[in-house]
């Protein structure tokens, strides 16, 4: 028997309006070609083309001007091999290089899709029965670069979600890089990441135990000058400068809505994208609260499970996820530590679902095999759609199955609280399978989730249609957990 789903009546789209300003280049020869001709105008000229330019795009971004400066900083060494003095250049016409070096991208113009829900840290001034979330989905613009933007809402009694309208510009974060390193643990990644070791090991060997970015940069970048080397060893070599550099602190500005913050891909490791972030309010053994997140970065070629954290959603902290069991997608991190040590779902091989314990929350090795397909709705592979929910009768997971003609459907299983690894029950059939219209998207025959609550005794299971759009779903716990009971 089919557990009962509501599906609610809301829908989250596309909005192709939603945009941010973006470096770009073209490459040192090009750029100087453009700046040569910058540099040919006077200043009458500069300041024309430049009050057109923003008569056209500062309504459309927080503090274009500042972008504008940024941007032509970052082409500093491309100006100074021209023998041209940068400090001579005028305010106006730095800002006029940087315009050029800049472009627009809509962050949601293909999709808004892989939700993930959470109670909000502020829960003031509500009524009985209402509970104020936040929701993170992945967006997808052009060339399918993905990256994390935020909802604000109020469930009410009903389980009804008011959203609360978006912001007009949207606002990337201020990013501090790491600048030290441990050289065993860096050594240690580049292995789980199956860089090859005899591309990187002079370099290596010549570092201390404790070594500094600027200086590996430096080192990576003068072997990778020589235009004879190979493309293998170029690889290997890039892969330990995007590992570094993949070590971040983002800071928002406090001025900013929620719905205006994107975390947009900042490293080389995630130059391509950042995948389903499965976002979680984690309480410590103190009680205090943090929230966290698992997820993919994505280069092109390479794949990196990564952690980020914050306490407010203004600061996060971004950092790669270690240990053999940090080695493929689908990692959720449960709401709380079990017998003194953090734990983790993950689907290691690709198909199965697999739990893991550890003292630290960036390191991940033993995996336990949790979970194999066993229904043909999941034969293909099966994961988990988000970490963990605590109830009182066991943890209540909820699942994603692959089934014939690759469609995704998701179910649920309920674990002992004490010990995981124990299946206490598991949903024969789908808990929500692809409807007839929402079997349409960017990749067709897809549910898919990152991430639910519990509120009003009822599961609030946001979730993507066809890697598209997005929507919710809700279902009665009591039907849920009874269904789950007598499932095995």
């Amino acid at each position: 028997m089919r557990v009962p789903v509501i599906r609610k009546n809301i829908k989250f789209t596309p909005d192709s309006k939603r945009v941010v300003a973006r470096y770009f280049i073209n490459g040192d020869e090009r750029t100087q070609q453009m700046v040569a001709r910058i540099m040919m105008l006077d200043e009458k000229q500069v300041l024309e083309t430049l009050e057109q330019t923003l008569r056209e795009f500062a309504r459309r971004h927080r503090n274009i001007s500042a972008i504008f400066f940024r941007h032509c900083e970052k082409i500093r060494p491309v100006i100074e091999g021209m023998q041209i003095d940068y400090e001579a250049i005028s305010l106006d016409r730095k800002m006029l290089i940087g315009s050029y070096c800049t472009m627009e991208y809509a962050i949601e113009s293909a999709a808004i899709f892989n939700p993930s829900i959470i109670e909000d840290f502020d829960q003031s001034g509500l009524e009985l029965g209402e509970k104020r979330v936040i929701i993170s989905f992945r967006a997808t613009g052009e060339g399918h670069i993905s990256s994390i933007v935020f909802r604000r809402g109020i469930l009410d009694k009903d389980n009804n979600l008011q959203v609360m309208k978006i912001g007009h510009n949207i606002d990337k974060a201020e990013i501090e890089h790491k600048t030290l390193f441990n050289k065993e643990r860096f050594l240690l990644k580049l292995s789980e990441m199956h860089t090859q070791d005899k591309y990187i090991a002079q370099i290596m060997q010549d570092l201390p135990d404790e070594f500094e970015f600027a200086v590996l940069k430096s080192m990576v970048n003068t072997t990778l000058s020589d235009p004879s080397i190979r493309q293998e060893r170029r690889t290997a070599l890039e892969e330990i400068i995007w590992l570094a550099d993949s070590f971040y602190d983002l800071q928002f500005k406090h001025d900013s809505d929620i719905t205006e913050r994107v975390i947009f891909p900042i490293s080389d490791s995630e130059s391509r994208g950042i995948e389903d972030a499965r976002f979680v309010r984690f309480t410590d053994d103190d009680n205090s609260s943090r929230v966290m997140a698992t997820y993919t970065a994505y280069n092109g070629h390479t794949i990196l499970p990564k952690l980020i954290s914050t306490e407010d959603f203004y600061t996060f902290r971004v950092m790669p996820l270690h240990g053999i069991g940090a080695q493929n997608k689908n990692l959720a991190l449960f709401p709380r530590k079990i017998k003194g040590k953090y734990a983790m779902l993950a689907r290691i091989d690709g198909v199965n679902n697999y739990i893991m314990y550890s003292d630290r929350v960036t390191q991940w090795n033993t995996p336990i095999l949790l979970q194999e397909p066993r229904y043909t709705w999941e034969f293909t592979q099966i994961g988990n759609c988000g970490s963990p929910l605590w109830t009182t009768e066991g943890w209540l997971v909820i699942t994603h199955g692959v089934g014939t003609m690759r469609r995704y459907c998701i179910g649920a299983s309920l674990f002992d609280l004490d010990d995981p690894s124990k299946e206490i029950g598991r949903l024969e059939e789908p808990l929500l399978s692809p409807l007839e219209d929402e079997r349409e998207g960017y990749v067709p025959n897809v549910v898919y989730s990152c991430g639910a609550i519990i509120h009003n005794n009822s599961l609030i299971l946001p979730y993507a249609v066809s890697d598209y759009s997005s929507t919710y779903a809700i279902v009665d716990m009591v039907d849920l957990i009874d269904a789950l009971k007598k499932s095995k």
